[in-house]
């Protein structure tokens, strides 16, 4: 993301499996990407609040060389091959390649720094780092993000689907993106994060909410959903937002002034 040394290349090896789609049964990806879920689920824990997780990254240390196939798999799939699926397929699989290459990117330094800006350097930041192969090219973070799924999909709700490795972040699901779960998880993404009081609460009287909001604030103003204004998000969220009627009629009403908290850049690893 862009809220946001050297970092070594993370080596990647072509791997085909089995799948269960038409596309995959000519491609090879799994796009149920059942290795990924089973990687997540082992090593992402949900905390008591329901709306945060933690990673275990020394657990997906242990399990590298099943995470590198996984990504190999991913490496492997060419332009074509990706603009052959239909649009919901490509955007699980974006968002699962930002997710599985930001923990290889941890992975790399782990556990020897406090924040993925640890990976960074004062000429580059982590997310402009070419460390991964995809679709054809060397990428960097920044360009799944930015110049894939932000203008080709203009889904605002993407926003709380990828994960900046960070306590700030909208949590990190212990399962993967696909593309017949997809609306249900973006929504699912978005309720939880909306719900998270670290993140977004009404609180003295106002609004206050993540940086994410002031940063990409023309996502949420492109008419998706129904979003004309980021107030309007926060009107649509605003049963998540507080469990106080009048704070939900204030914000149904865009009558509270809004602030933007500072952002927590701190990893999320389970140990914190």
């Amino acid at each position: 993301m862009q809220r946001r040394t050297m970092v070594k290349t993370i080596a990647v090896f072509p791997l085909w499996t089995s799948a269960g789609s038409v596309f995959g049964q000519k491609t090879g990806l799994d796009t149920a990407y059942t290795a990924w879920d089973a990687l997540l689920k082992k090593h992402v824990r949900w905390l008591p609040d329901g709306v945060q997780s933690r990673v275990d990254y020394t657990g997906f240390a242990a399990d590298r060389p099943a995470l590198q196939q996984v990504l190999a798999q991913w490496s492997a799939v060419t332009p074509a091959q990706h603009l052959a699926r239909p649009k919901a397929e490509q955007m699980a699989f974006l968002i699962n390649a930002y997710n599985g290459f930001t923990v290889a990117l941890i992975l790399t330094q782990y556990p020897n720094l406090k924040s993925i800006k640890d990976l960074g350097s004062l000429f580059q930041s982590p997310w402009k780092k070419r460390f991964f192969k995809l679709l054809g090219e060397d990428r960097h973070l920044d360009w799944i993000e930015h110049e894939q799924l932000r203008p080709l999909f203009a889904e605002p709700r993407v926003h709380a689907a990828v994960n900046c490795a960070s306590i700030g972040c909208p949590a990190l699901r212990n399962e993967a993106f696909t593309a017949t779960r997809l609306e249900a998880q973006l929504e699912d993404g978005m309720k939880r994060f909306m719900a998270d009081p670290t993140r977004n609460r009404v609180a003295n009287g106002q609004l206050e909410v993540s940086s994410i909001f002031k940063w990409f604030r023309e996502d949420f103003e492109k008419g998706h959903l129904g979003l004309n204004k980021v107030e309007d998000l926060f009107a649509r969220y605003a049963i998540e937002l507080t469990s106080h009627p009048a704070e939900q009629a204030q914000l149904k009403a865009r009558s509270l002034r809004v602030s933007h908290l500072d952002y927590d850049w701190s990893l999320n690893d389970v140990g914190r």
